[in-house]
């Protein structure tokens, strides 16, 4: 399960952002998934949950939001969705397409500290 080791890299990852900002605690972490990064949403939340405990994370809840795939076709200037499995032909013009344009994310766009107490 290569979840676990994704999962691990977050939370070293979003740690490291954390005490970069002089914040303790992480309150979630939201990651962006493309639908061709191979990485099961299901089990990277699994993951994230065993990655982050005794750690800075330790109470952080995972967001993920799933990114479409996307092609473009250079023959008809179309930038179109990808069926599944990933089929790279234009819908409008019917060619072959060679320019993938989204859907192999896998990043962190967001690091949400603890709130402080007041």
């Amino acid at each position: 399960m290569h979840e676990l080791s994704i999962a691990t890299a977050i939370v070293e990852q979003a740690a490291e952002i954390a005490r970069a900002d002089g914040v303790s605690g992480v309150a979630s972490v939201t990651v962006r998934v493309g639908e061709l990064a191979g990485v099961v949403p299901d089990a990277l939340h699994f993951a994230f949950e065993v990655a982050r405990d005794g750690t800075a994370l330790a109470a952080a809840r995972l967001v993920v939001e799933q990114v479409t795939a996307r092609a473009w076709c250079d023959g008809c200037a179309e930038e179109f969705v990808l069926g599944m499995p990933p089929f790279f032909w234009c819908p409008r013009c019917d060619r072959p397409s060679q320019e993938l344009r989204g859907g192999r994310e896998l990043e962190i766009t967001d690091v949400e500290p603890v709130p402080a107490p007041s």
